[in-house]
């Protein structure tokens, strides 16, 4: 399997970052990694996706349209990531 990283785009205090992946059967699977912060202070969260695309394309518009929207949410929303403890 053959990873692409597409450009970021930031949104708010996050970064998304779309990740495309094109597996052995031909189909291309989609996930996003979405990071807060700098340093030792920063946090990731990577989502993946179950629907597998027959385009690269058309994987990377899902990742990055799901990821916005999920960056945009946690941006309005306030919502606190999880600490280490």
């Amino acid at each position: 399997m053959t990873t692409n990283h597409e450009p970021s785009i930031v949104v708010g205090r996050f970064v998304v970052s779309p990740l495309v992946t094109a597996s052995d059967c031909g189909r291309f699977a989609a996930s996003v990694a979405i990071r807060s912060g700098h340093g030792s202070a920063s946090h990731h969260r990577v989502l993946r996706f179950a629907p597998r695309f027959r385009s690269r394309d058309s994987a990377r518009r899902y990742a990055v349209d799901h990821g916005i929207a999920h960056a945009s949410a946690l941006s309005q929303q306030e919502i606190q990531w999880p600490r280490k403890n």
